[in-house]
C-alpha cells in the first residue's frame, strides 16, 4: 500500500483508551502517533498497549493545537460525529493522511475542526470507544487503499487467487511545451 498515515489524539483523559488506539495504530502499520493537549500523562498507555507502540513508532506529543506540526503534504482528517462530516464507507482516504480523534465524552474542539483538511464520521448512533473507532478508522483505510481479492457473490471467501501485480514498462514523462 503506498503512503503513510499518523493516528493522534487530542485532549485525551483516559490512558488505557489511548493505548488501545496506539496498539490498533501500530497494528494497521501507523508511521507514527501523536497526542494534541493530553490531559494525562500518555506515558501510562503501557497498560493497554501491549505492543508498546511507542517504543517502536514516534510518538508526538504537543500542548496546544498551535504547536502542533505535521509533515509537509499530509492531510489532517478529524474523527467526529458532526451533521457536515463524510460517512466513512463514502469517504476515500489521502496518500498521505493524519487521523485524529477526540476526547471521551467529549468533541474535537473548534480550532482542530478548522484545522482539518477532512472531517469523517462512522455511521452510528452514537460516539463510540475511541480506540475502537480508530481501530474501524484504520481498517477502512486498509481495505479501500490495499490491494484484495474481490469479494465472492455467495458467503464466504474468495474462490480465486489475486492475481500478481505486474510492473509495466519504463515511462518517461517530458514537459510539454
Amino acid at each position: 500500500m503506498r503512503g503513510y498515515f499518523a493516528v493522534g489524539v487530542e485532549g485525551i483523559s483516559k490512558p488505557r483508551n489511548v493505548g488501545s488506539l496506539f496498539r490498533s495504530a501500530h497494528a494497521f502499520g501507523a508511521s507514527f502517533v501523536f497526542a494534541v493537549a493530553p490531559k494525562v500523562n500518555v506515558r501510562e498507555i503501557y497498560q493497554s498497549d501491549t505492543s508498546d507502540t511507542a517504543k517502536h513508532l514516534p510518538l508526538y506529543q504537543y500542548p496546544s493545537i498551535e504547536e502542533m506540526q505535521m509533515p509537509k503534504n499530509i492531510k489532517l482528517v478529524g474523527v467526529e460525529l458532526t451533521d457536515d462530516a463524510i460517512d466513512l464507507p463514502s469517504f476515500r482516504h489521502p496518500e498521505r493522511a493524519a487521523y485524529i480523534m477526540g476526547p471521551e465524552r467529549g468533541n474535537l474542539s473548534d480550532e482542530m475542526l478548522e484545522r482539518c483538511d477532512f472531517t469523517l464520521k462512522i455511521p452510528t448512533k452514537f460516539c463510540i470507544n475511541v480506540g475502537i473507532a480508530g481501530a474501524i478508522v484504520l481498517y477502512d483505510r486498509q481495505l479501500s487503499r490495499g490491494r484484495w481479492a474481490e469479494r465472492p457473490v455467495r458467503a464466504g471467501g474468495p474462490t480465486t487467487q489475486l492475481a500478481p501485480h505486474v510492473h509495466g514498462k519504463q515511462l518517461i514523462r517530458t514537459k510539454e511545451k
